[in-house]
């Protein structure tokens, strides 16, 4: 037996869920599929009872009516069933007699016929006419937004209003066109078939086209009567006063007919109509997150735009902000209880600590890896040593760091790759042209990070004199904005401070950092001297961002900047 889409008011719809599988047993009127349209949001029920024997469509098909849905394989009263359908459509028919006799030619016989003659369209220009409600398909269902207001102007086929039932999301369209002289229901009040909500001043256009618009006004609210087909059923179930909560809404619709990952999806979760979901697939905005303002936390335009612009705020706020982003750890136990915890002390974190946890919490969210290397800096000291006395007497300090920014800054130029930065698409690397070297500096408030401007431009005694000026200012508490801004790429050293190595996290956006440990003299063999030659080694540890990182490509990067040090006139060739 095949199950067809039934009439839909409109010339296609999408299936947006599938709420059945092949060999599943269903009854008569089980929801087994959800369509949406520019309109509304409808579950279609089953014509009978029987076994999925094959689905016919996909998610994301456009739907029509008559077009075969499922198919089953018939229960044994299933000549029984198809009789009830064709009850059900005759009285469906008798139901919606207050609309349909409107597509009749003449107005004067609906109107003779219609104890609500007055609720129809007028015939006459200027007359503010009484509308009613098309059929919704159900005994009653609840205002959840009225999208007009007293004075507006509308046009005919414009929502206004938009009704919300236990089976679907309905949008009701303006009977015609004109001004808005009163609007007789509020948001949150149940209303019922038939029931006058609006009163509208018609405009001069309608008044030759009212009886020809009156023929097709049936298929307006052709949602609604999809709906009728598949709310049908509800009639003998208790109606609800108010609507519950999203997830007990969720709960009661899928229970029992979706699967686990569609449950997971939550396409029904939410309240929201087709307008607002598509301008949410539009803006590439999880529905399930965005706080609904209306009604019953309905989600309207405006919560999504307003989701969009906080979400935007938040991550331009974020690495200056001093509040912390959240870690995503547990909270701390409570310590009150001396005999478990012993006493306790609390100590405010400076102001730079505040403001470092934002940026440090980043790097939960990144996969960063640490290559580790030795660079023989023999022959780099004695130069350095011979350089130094002329250096002190102009009052510069001279460092090894000042080698190894000028190394890293070269090797940068050559492998541009860990000179960039991720796209927020992770599909792009921003590839940045000029070296802006930060540097680590520890101060008594914490780790600040100065920068170092076109590094790739300047000479060792130049960089010296920067980062000498740079320490300077980080301690002393005199640093710009414009000194911490702008890095490519971090050098973290501890200088004489001991170790052998660290890991050292990388900045984002930045997509690594390297770190040096201390110096110390290690024995080294000599192939040439076949023995084994005091040599002082510099350990590097080189942080990096996996996802635009190879391990093949840090490995070699690592080498290349202890080649560098090793020997700096390779930087001047």
């Amino acid at each position: 037996m095949d199950i067809k889409a039934p009439d839909l008011g409109v010339d296609s719809a999408e299936v947006s869920e599938i709420m059945v599988e092949v060999g599943d047993v269903i009854a008569k009127d089980d929801n087994i599929v959800l369509l949406e349209s520019d309109k509304a949001s409808v579950e279609v029920p089953s014509s009978a009872a029987g076994k999925v024997t094959k689905i016919s469509i996909a998610i994301g098909d456009q739907v029509s009516e008559g077009m075969v849905l499922i198919e089953l394989k018939s229960a044994d009263d299933s000549a029984e069933s198809n009789d009830d359908n064709t009850a059900a459509e005759e009285q469906e028919a008798n139901s919606t007699n207050d609309v349909e006799p409107e597509s009749k030619p003449e107005p004067a016989a609906t109107e003779s016929k219609q104890s609500e003659s007055a609720a129809k369209p007028a015939a006459n220009a200027g007359k503010a006419t009484t509308h009613a409600l098309p059929d919704l398909g159900v005994d009653e269902a609840q205002v959840s937004e009225i999208m007009v207001s007293v004075g507006d102007t509308v046009s005919a086929e414009q929502s206004i209003l938009l009704i919300e039932s236990d089976k679907a999301s309905v949008e009701v369209p303006a009977p015609v066109a004109g001004k808005i002289e009163k609007i007789l229901v509020e948001a949150g009040d149940m209303v019922a078939n038939g029931q006058d909500f609006i009163v509208i001043m018609a405009s001069s256009t309608d008044d030759a086209s009212d009886s020809e618009s009156e023929a097709p006004k049936p298929q307006e609210p052709a949602p609604a009567k999809t709906e009728d087909k598949s709310a049908a059923k509800t009639t003998g179930e208790p109606k609800q006063a108010a609507k519950p909560t999203n997830t007990d809404t969720a709960a009661s619709k899928t229970e029992g007919k979706l699967t686990e990952a569609q449950v997971n999806e939550k396409l029904v979760d939410v309240y929201a109509g087709p307008a607002v979901r598509k301008l949410a697939r539009q803006l590439g905005v999880d529905i399930t997150q965005v706080n609904g303002s209306a009604l019953n936390d309905r989600i309207l335009k405006e919560d999504l735009f307003a989701h969009v612009k906080n979400s935007l705020t938040k991550q331009k706020a974020a690495p200056v902000s001093g509040n912390p982003v959240s870690s995503g750890l547990p909270k701390l136990p409570d310590m009150s209880n001396a005999e478990i915890w012993g006493e306790t002390e609390t100590q405010d974190l400076s102001r730079l600590q505040k403001v470092s946890i934002p940026q440090l919490n980043y790097n939960t969210l990144l996969p960063q890896v640490t290559q580790f290397d030795l660079s023989d800096i023999t022959e780099t000291e004695k130069l350095r040593g011979e350089l130094k006395g002329g250096m002190k007497a102009e009052g510069i300090g001279f460092t090894i760091l000042a080698f190894v920014v000028k190394a890293t800054a070269y090797a940068l130029t050559q492998h541009p790759r860990f000179n960039s930065h991720l796209s927020d698409d992770n599909t792009q690397v921003i590839l940045r042209k000029s070296v802006n070297m930060g540097i680590a500096v520890a101060t008594d408030d914490g780790l600040i990070v100065p920068v170092i401007k076109n590094v790739q431009d300047k000479g060792l005694k130049q960089i010296a004199i920067e980062i000498g000026e740079l320490a300077v200012k980080a301690r002393d508490k005199k640093l710009s904005t414009k000194d911490l801004q702008g890095a490519s790429f971090t050098i973290s050293s501890q200088g004489n401070l001991g170790g052998t190595a660290f890991t050292p996290l990388v900045n984002w956006p930045q997509v690594g950092i390297l770190g040096v440990s201390e110096a110390s003299m290690q024995p080294r063999w000599d192939a040439k001297k076949q023995s084994f030659e005091p040599c002082l080694m510099l350990p590097l540890s080189l942080s990096y961002d996996h996802r635009v990182i190879n391990g093949a490509d840090a490995a070699v990067f690592t080498r290349y900047i202890a080649t560098l040090l090793a020997d700096p006139r390779r930087i001047l060739i």
